[in-house]
């Protein structure tokens, strides 16, 4: 991330910045569903309720979200319901084959790939893709977004823009693929990309690749074929679309701790050497949580020295403002996921018990990975409500973020919310 002299998009767009975290992304739907109840009444034009964000950016799951929402961006809150009911009916089985036929089958691949890929021909494909069969998350995303209507509220104006990002496994380079309403240029970074176009479901398909357990898709990119997978790793400005997008205000909801939160300590049994689960859960927790972390830290701190120029400095250097507000979950989800551990099927536990997950409550192991992959309704159900309770908590600080003064850029929030440049 860094500081951009670009002046050159100016606007009071409001942007919704969804990151990635697999299962955990239910804890989205209930922020979303306490804003629609503090915001929706104050956007209500006629029988419109449109969505207080122009500008919608995803990443993984996020992706998902955000696509949701753009999808049905001319009514705020049915939208909000319809993604909390996804949500709160999700199972298992609606993201990938947990059934012991299909689990087994997965398992026979890698099984025979680690015994005899010494005798696959160096020609052919060595081994499977993925742990796990996800046909069943084509489907259900099929079923549940119109994806299609998200162009359609591009060009009647109910938002300006969305994108959705993935990363290339075939060259390394993260890639935003975006749509908008007006004529914003790609642009470049370091390892990093941005390509316009028409959204559709591979794209979030892509982006939604959790690495290991989902396999890899497919995608056109400056007319190449390209293997890509989830859009949260090598990510390293999350809320960066959102500002090429227009944003000048960003409410960012995260699936992790707050930034400034301290780490809690994750004991290791006996002082033993850490278990396959412990290491994946920690390796996921650093492609979804750690680079939002980090974007937001760097925007309070520039924050800070930027309050301290005047506005004829800031407009001489080519910075714009930009307002913030943030959610994070108020309890680790990972204590809520090892809870609710038994709620998946029989098929899916086996198969993580062999990597070290396993127990129940404050004795269960692996949670913290668990906490990614537990698409079940009683986990589910759990995020949705913490995440409705953590926003309304803060019900006067949305009313604030959302009023008309600070749509039209006055009294920026004091802290977390104070001006930071532009950041790219």
């Amino acid at each position: 991330m860094a500081i951009l002299n670009d002046a050159s998009v100016q606007s009071s767009d409001t942007a919704l910045v969804l990151t990635g975290g697999g299962a955990r992304a239910a804890y989205q739907a209930g922020v979303l569903k306490s804003i629609a109840k503090i915001v929706a009444p104050r956007n209500l034009t006629g029988q419109r309720d449109i969505t207080p964000f122009s500008i919608l950016v995803g990443t993984s799951a996020g992706a998902i979200n955000a696509a949701a929402i753009a999808a049905r961006a001319d009514n705020f809150s049915a939208a909000v319901e319809h993604l909390e009911a996804t949500w709160s009916n999700f199972r298992s089985a609606s993201v990938f084959r947990s059934d012991p036929v299909g689990i087994a089958a997965s398992g026979a691949k890698w099984l025979g790939t680690l015994a005899l890929g010494w005798a696959v021909p160096a020609r052919r494909p060595r081994g499977p893709q993925s742990l796990l069969d996800v046909a069943p998350l084509r489907a259900t995303l099929a079923d549940a977004i119109p994806i299609h209507r998200i162009r359609d509220h591009i060009d009647s104006g109910a938002i300006n823009g969305v994108a959705v990002t993935a990363l290339s496994y075939s060259n390394g380079i993260h890639h935003t693929f975006y749509d908008s309403r007006q004529d914003i240029a790609p642009w470049t970074r370091s390892q990093r990309a941005a390509l316009r176009c028409r959204l559709d479901l591979e794209h979030l398909l892509a982006s939604a690749a959790i690495p290991f357990a989902f396999p890899p898709v497919e995608l056109t990119i400056a007319g190449r074929r390209e293997w890509c997978g989830d859009g949260s790793m090598r990510q390293m400005a999350p809320i960066s679309p959102a500002i090429h997008l227009g944003a000048n205000r960003v409410v960012v909801i995260g699936t992790g701790r707050n930034w400034n939160a301290p780490p809690e300590p994750i004991a290791v049994a006996n002082g033993s050497p850490p278990s396959l689960a412990l290491i994946g859960g920690q390796a996921l927790s650093s492609i979804f949580l750690d680079a939002l972390a980090s974007d937001l830290e760097q925007i309070y701190r520039l924050n800070e020295l930027t309050a301290k120029f005047t506005s004829a400095q800031r407009q001489s250097a080519g910075l714009r403002p930009i307002e913030v507000l943030s959610f994070f979950p108020s309890e680790p989800l990972e204590l809520i996921a090892a809870r609710h551990l038994l709620s998946l099927p029989i098929s899916i536990r086996l198969m993580l018990r062999a990597i070290g997950v396993g127990g129940r409550g404050l004795g269960a192991r692996g949670a913290l990975l668990a906490s990614y992959l537990l698409f079940e309704r009683d986990y589910t159900r759990a995020l949705i409500q913490l995440g409705e309770i953590d926003a309304m908590n803060r019900r006067l600080e949305i009313e604030g973020f959302f009023s008309p003064a600070r749509r039209a850029g006055c009294s920026p929030l004091p802290g977390r919310g104070s001006p930071a440049p532009r950041l790219g």
